[in-house]
């Protein structure tokens, strides 16, 4: 979750510092600490700031595709040398069928 940090001491200090009065400058730090969680809230739901992807969860998913693909290189390689050896077999079955020797 997304948080902002906003000093509101320091705020009211430079209002009252600008001649604001105390409760002019409470009301209007009050004011502006709503305005932001409004426009957070508001951003965070047009551009579904909630679902956006970390580096880590990028990373995490990279290990697994890296091991899928590992993983689906050994069936394949598995199936080539399987469908290999039958080829071999076949064909030496043929050859000695028509060869006579069987």
């Amino acid at each position: 979750m997304t948080t902002i940090t906003f000093d509101t001491h320091d705020f009211v200090k430079k209002l009252k510092g600008a001649g604001f009065s105390e409760e002019q400058a409470e009301i209007l730090t009050d004011l502006q600490k709503a305005t932001i969680s409004n426009t957070l809230e508001q951003a965070r739901h047009d551009y579904e700031l909630d679902d956006l992807a970390t580096k880590r969860d990028l990373k995490e998913l990279e290990l697994i595709i890296r091991k899928d693909a590992a993983e689906t290189k050994a069936d394949l390689i598995r199936w080539v040398v399987g469908v290999g050896l039958l080829q071999i077999t076949i064909i030496a079955g043929l050859l000695f069928r028509l060869t006579g020797n069987i």
